[in-house]
């Protein structure tokens, strides 16, 4: 696995047109893509589950562990993994800076969604 380049994520950072597509039971094929929110933290890239941990995208992300995104324009392929601790909250400070002007963003810090945190990784 690699880590993302400075210039995706500047523009991973400034899109909102995340589309996330874990692999099917299959392996090989992805899943329906789910348009979903994104931060960058850290060089990280992170996304949540609006539902928890029992939204369907987001179990596939952790059983299968690998998928596509689409942002910005791109399609790219991506290793999933779960993430929890400390990290959260500055998760929580970046979806509050991004998505300052949502009525979701309280949901979105909440503790569903934050049980739901993946991290998503460039699979080169």
């Amino acid at each position: 696995m690699s880590q993302w380049n400075s210039d995706d994520l500047v523009r991973i950072a400034n899109a909102d047109d995340l589309h996330i597509a874990p692999l099917r039971d299959d392996g090989v094929t992805c899943g329906t893509p789910t348009w979903i929110w994104s931060v960058v933290v850290d060089g990280g890239l992170y996304v949540r589950a609006y539902n928890g941990t029992a939204s369907r995208w987001h179990r596939s992300a952790v059983d299968q562990k690998a998928g596509q995104i689409t942002i910005a324009g791109r399609t790219l392929n991506v290793a999933f993994a779960p993430v929890d601790g400390p990290i959260g909250l500055q998760i929580d400070d970046a979806y509050r800076t991004k998505y300052t002007r949502s009525p979701y963003l309280t949901h979105m810090i909440g503790p569903t969604a934050r049980a739901a945190t993946i991290k998503i990784i460039p699979v080169s």
